[in-house]
């Protein structure tokens, strides 16, 4: 019996288009500025002092904004950056530049869900506020009420069986009472090895016949 469900963003509820071609490149143009204005802000003062330590040195500004964007053009999941991206992000949905972007299969599964009682999370490499942001601003209006919970690097990398269980214990249910969605195979072998059940979004609808994992092309493709 399924229980929780704890679902990936990129490429499984949301479109891989919308992270790589519209909110990464717009933090890579808005980074540099925002770290100047705001260096002295609480909320981002820690972030270069962990960008600093790091790099194992006291460097400038300037290094830390151009070791951030370094990150950006390597796709490095690294926490300081993250929680940078989620605060400009911020900014952009605030002003109308972008909505988060839900498949429309994902949004009626997980109201359908979350309507009967199964508990919903999201675990992510975003950070947990880029999550929020995401599903709080979409053309559906504001999803996160139907999520208990969120998950982000600091859970543990997603190809990390410890990740798994540190999650499972968070959650409070048994590790075969969690489906975990994801649409990249390495997150859900450590998923599955960590006893969850697994459910692989394939959204090109190229399935691999020699897979462990369930393959579906869309949320309307998985039965609870």
């Amino acid at each position: 019996m399924t229980k929780a469900v704890v679902t990936d963003i990129e490429g499984t509820t949301t479109s891989l288009s919308f992270v790589k071609d519209i909110l990464f490149p717009y933090a890579r143009e808005q980074i540099a500025t925002y770290i100047r204005q705001h260096e002295h802000d609480g909320r981002v003062a820690p972030l270069i002092a962990d960008v600093r330590a790091q790099m194992q040195d006291d460097v400038s500004l300037d290094s830390v904004i151009a070791q951030l964007i370094r990150w950006i053009d390597e796709d490095k999941k690294v926490t300081p950056l993250k929680a940078v991206q989620g605060l400009i992000w911020e900014r952009g949905y605030q002003i109308g530049a972008f909505r988060g972007h839900v498949y429309p299969d994902a949004e009626r599964a997980l109201r359908q869900w979350h309507a009967r009682g199964i508990r919903l999370y999201v675990y992510s490499s975003g950070s947990i506020y880029a999550q929020k942001l995401l599903f709080g601003h979409t053309e559906f209006g504001d999803l996160t009420p139907l999520f208990s919970g969120y998950f982000d690097t600091t859970a543990g990398a997603k190809a990390d069986v410890r990740s798994y269980a540190k999650i499972a214990e968070s959650i409070g249910f048994p590790p075969a009472e969690i489906l975990f969605l994801s649409d990249i195979e390495q997150e859900l072998d450590a998923a599955r090895a960590a006893g969850f059940q697994t459910g692989w979004l394939l959204r090109d609808g190229t399935r691999d016949t020699h897979a462990g994992h369930r393959q579906v092309t869309s949320f309307s493709g998985i039965a609870l």
